[in-house]
């Protein structure tokens, strides 16, 4: 089968921030790709103009890349059966993953690239200093400990019980599994929950780290509006019912919407009563507007929630600690699957956030105003700069949820992407194969950043023509 092109170009992560002329940029990335084996040998490349829709590039940069490359022996073109990376075809090692989100990560940061794609604060705050300088004057006390606790260290799994109590959530100890970060959480519940081809069900569209980690799993994804509106029908007759459902009840990404209290209970009752394990991710629950509301954690409606929780984007990104709280025996389940991997987290990560958890809130709360200063700040660029595209407002979280007027937003992210803006294209974060015409961008950056990013993107989207590509833009002073 030919490779996707928009698979490929998702692979190809951020191939034309560098300088020089666009084939000789795609060439490169294309040939790393195949000296590292994620494009093996026999593999059908996608037809010159198919990929060059993909990238939003003239066909002739595709050509003269693809001759590149056939000249250093990596790839065989012949008429009649297309393109193929030089080879035989053989099996292969697993694909690893494609999604841009995961792919922004691995790449060198580029100064003259401004990435909206990824959010997360940009810095640790000085609190989080403070919770490690008391940290490590309890670690210097630490005797009779080896360090390994894979369920988590029993000071987090008490500070972490505590945060949902508060809630109005009780919970023990014993219902919490430290992990490092909400990205493993979700792995964990992947592999304990889900067999190959089992059901799924998720919104559409979604975090784009949570369709990664049930595709792992060789998930078959159903999808449903967010809130999974229409879950009760969707699991009857009981042999449809899913092995998972995946929310984000609270700021849900990409969308920003908030699950009514109403509904949250509605919710929590079908799926108890279905017996469908429900996974709330509840990253991003803590960070609401000034003024804003937010009902209870879906788990105080249902005893067999699953809830899973991050500081990740309330605190900082490079703090990885994270856990899901759940059913003791859920719990004691993915110890044993956790210890397999890892042994444990990260001790003084783990005193440390021990140490912010019971000022979490408050922390939030002192950065809410700030926020949303900045996602006024980017709506109104957007309004002033690109009054035709639509940034509804939300009412917490971190990014908008922007629809393109024509044209789509995977083609669009290569366009901005050459001027100098890494945006995250809707289609990865649709397990229905919709969203195309949307794109995610977070408000994180501060205002002149934000002004510069619009600027970029207005320009983007002017040489974009519209949505009808017109062909390789013309030469720029600044290459990205």
């Amino acid at each position: 089968m030919t490779t996707d092109p928009a698979e490929l170009a998702d692979r190809l992560g951020r191939w034309s921030s560098g300088r020089g002329p666009l084939y000789l940029l795609l060439a490169a990335r294309l040939r790393r790709l195949v000296d590292d084996g994620e494009l093996r040998p026999g593999a059908a490349l996608p037809p010159d103009r198919a990929l060059a829709s993909a990238l939003a590039v003239g066909r002739g940069t595709v050509v003269a890349a693809y001759e590149q490359l056939r000249v250093e022996g990596r790839i065989v073109r012949r008429q009649g059966s297309g393109t193929r990376v030089a080879g035989p075809v053989r099996p292969g090692p697993r694909e690893t993953t494609g999604a841009p989100v995961f792919l922004h990560l691995l790449e060198q940061q580029a100064d003259d690239v401004i990435l909206l794609a990824c959010a997360a604060p940009a810095e640790p705050p000085p609190v989080l200093l403070t919770a490690y300088e008391r940290a490590l004057s309890q670690l210097a006390a630490v005797t009779g400990d080896i360090g390994y606790h894979p369920s988590g260290h029993g000071r987090l799994r008490r500070a972490v019980a505590d945060h949902y109590t508060r809630r109005g959530v009780p919970t023990d100890p014993e219902q919490v599994l430290v992990t490092n970060g909400g990205q493993q959480a979700l792995s964990l519940l992947a592999r304990a929950f889900v067999e190959p081809g089992g059901r799924v069900l998720v919104e559409t569209p979604t975090y784009p780290g949570a369709l990664e980690a049930f595709g792992e799993q060789a998930a078959s994804l159903r999808t449903l509006p967010p809130g999974l509106d229409g879950f009760e029908a969707a699991i009857r007759p009981p042999s449809r019912r899913p092995e998972l459902a995946y929310v984000v009840s609270t700021h849900h990404n990409p969308t920003g919407s908030v699950l009514p209290p109403l509904a949250r209970r509605r919710f929590a009752a079908a799926a108890a009563a279905a017996e469908v394990p429900l996974v709330d991710d509840e990253v991003l629950a803590h960070l609401a507007f000034p003024g804003q509301e937010t009902p209870p954690p879906l788990a105080a409606f249902g005893d067999t929630v699953i809830t899973v929780g991050s500081l990740s984007k309330s605190v900082w990104g490079g703090l990885r600690v994270g856990w899901i709280r759940a059913a003791k025996p859920v719990i004691a389940r993915l110890a044993r699957l956790r210890a397999v991997h890892d042994l444990g987290g990260n001790f003084p990560a783990q005193l440390a956030a021990a140490e912010l958890l019971p000022r979490l809130e408050t922390l939030c709360q002192d950065m809410a105003a700030d926020r949303q200063a900045r996602h006024d700040h980017l709506r109104a660029q957007l309004a002033r700069h690109l009054p035709q595209w639509q940034a509804p407002p939300v009412p917490g979280g971190q990014t908008l949820w922007v629809r393109l007027p024509h044209g789509d937003g995977d083609s669009f992210a290569q366009t901005a992407l050459r001027h100098g803006v890494a945006v995250l294209p809707g289609s990865g974060l649709d397990a229905s194969g919709g969203s195309k015409e949307f794109i995610r961008i977070h408000f994180l950056a501060d205002p002149a950043t934000l002004t510069e990013a619009v600027r970029r993107l207005a320009t983007a989207w002017e040489a974009y023509g519209g949505g009808h590509y017109r062909g390789d833009p013309a030469p720029r002073s600044m290459a990205v």
